[in-house]
């Protein structure tokens, strides 16, 4: 047996006597079992909630008496955002974001009902997941078990003595390394296993998967070096305690939330009513369909009489009214994009000022590539926001287009009076969601595997240059 394997067989040894160690790998393992089946558990029961709300609300849509369109158009329709199915292992943005969205005329609807704002202020604080597990709790294990690896070996005078039977430091530190590695190993196995499972009996993309494993097999890969390396600088066991739980507070604790506030300062996002605000001036601005003298749909009415040939309305061959609330719809949807697509650009800005302090903190790095494959980052939200929005101009379009080829400009008076059958809302409010292609979500997380495997580098040279040191410090 090698040297290294033999040190490592002992520091094994030394940890299955230190009840810490066995006392946190357990309690670790116990808390990430019991986050993966709840977590597992209420993606299941919100995905059959909201699948049966779907149905509810399709149901209901069709099953509308005759009415006329433009009624339609302002009784709405409902969709709810579907869960991904990697969502169990990292909620990401899930809980902060709405899942439901009301779709009518004329108006672009925020989503709603978002899961924090329906919770106690103790759910609020956080949620067990498996995630949280293994970003927060895993390194505090790491820590605490191999903060002493090779100050004790100092302390005792142990170390001195190996050097002197013609082991190597690098020997030396390899089997330290192979035993904390594999205390880490022990403490991802459930989650390795949850994932395999969620790829094999969930929709899930099995290469996501692979990414969210590989991506925490870094992580804590990070903190087995680290825990050496600071174990190897520094002289006393206590020492290398506090300083190792001082990085662990300020990198995975007050760093991130530093960095989110500093965003938000540094790039505000507008309120709600300063955003409604500008989109009513904008919108007083297009025109007034009601309004014959208005000048762009007086100029519109033009467009209209001079490509058929005509010089009234009435002698159009379709619907005049449903002809300009189809050109309505169509300025206020240019509108409607135009703001939502200014206000992601400043929320993906202030993403990408948190993505550059990943260089002080690489939990910053991992939980842009866990949020991304597992499809439930700021990306995975406004995809379904956008779709949802297509969805919307799509049924009111088709709605409006109805009033102007199924109804007469002359019979058209009153929407109390005149209307069409039932049967022309079948189909027509049904909502198919595409969730993110893995390319695109692989390509998301790419630089943050970056930036941890760059870490992985710089921790990789600091712990080489402690194992020169140990080397001059024995001779």
């Amino acid at each position: 047996m090698s040297p290294a394997l033999r040190i490592a067989r002992e520091e094994w040894r030394w940890l299955r006597r230190d009840r810490v160690a066995v006392l946190g790998l357990a309690l670790l393992l116990l808390l990430t079992v019991a986050a993966i089946f709840h977590a597992a558990e209420q993606r299941d029961a919100l995905t059959t909630e909201r699948a049966r709300r779907q149905s509810q609300v399709d149901q209901a849509f069709e099953a509308s008496p005759d009415r006329h369109p433009h009624r339609m158009v302002h009784y709405g329709h409902f969709v709810f955002r579907p869960l991904s199915p990697l969502a169990a292992f990292d909620p990401g943005v899930e809980a902060q974001t709405g899942h439901t969205l009301f779709l009518e005329g004329h108006r672009q609807n925020s989503a709603n009902f978002s899961e924090a704002r329906q919770s106690s202020l103790l759910l609020r604080f956080g949620q067990l997941t498996p995630a949280f597990v293994l970003q927060v709790l895993a390194p505090l294990l790491l820590v605490f078990a191999g903060h002493a690896t090779l100050a004790r070996e100092r302390e005792a005078g142990t170390l001195r003595q190996l050097l002197a039977q013609g082991v190597r430091p690098g020997q030396i530190v390899a089997g330290k390394l192979l035993a904390l590695a594999g205390l880490a190993a022990l403490g991802l196995l459930p989650a390795l296993f949850a994932l395999g499972w969620m790829a094999l009996a969930t929709p899930a993309s099995a290469v996501l998967a692979a990414t969210l494993a590989a991506g925490y097999a870094l992580w804590l890969a990070l903190w087995v070096l680290a825990t050496v390396c600071i174990s190897a600088w520094l002289r006393q066991a206590r020492s290398a305690l506090v300083a190792l739980l001082a990085v662990w507070a300020v990198g995975v604790v007050l760093l991130p939330r530093l960095a989110a506030e500093l965003a938000a300062a540094q790039l505000p996002l507008p309120t709600r009513m300063e955003t409604d605000i500008a989109i009513a001036r904008e919108l007083a601005a297009l025109g007034d369909s009601h309004d014959a003298d208005d000048p762009h749909f007086a100029a519109f009415r033009a467009r209209l009489l001079a490509q058929h040939g005509v010089s009234r309305v009435q002698d159009l061959p379709q619907n005049y009214k449903g002809l300009v609330a189809m050109e309505g719809e169509r300025l206020t949807s240019e509108l409607f994009v135009r703001h939502a697509d200014a206000g992601f650009a400043l929320q993906q800005a202030q993403l990408d000022r948190v993505d550059r302090l990943a260089a002080l903190s690489p939990v910053l790095a991992l939980r842009r590539l866990s949020m991304a494959a597992a499809g439930t980052d700021l990306a995975a939200y406004r995809s379904f926001l956008e779709q949802g929005e297509r969805h919307r101009y799509a049924l009111v379009q088709a709605l409006n287009r109805l009033q102007a080829e199924k109804l007469t400009l002359a019979g058209d008076r009153s929407s109390r009076d005149n209307r069409i059958g039932a049967e022309h809302w079948h189909d027509l409010a049904m909502f198919h969601f595409e969730p993110t292609p893995p390319a695109q979500a692989l390509r998301v997380a790419a630089p943050a595997g970056a930036m941890l495997l760059l870490w992985l580098a710089g921790l990789g040279a600091a712990l080489a240059g402690a194992t020169r040191r140990i080397g001059r410090v024995a001779a």
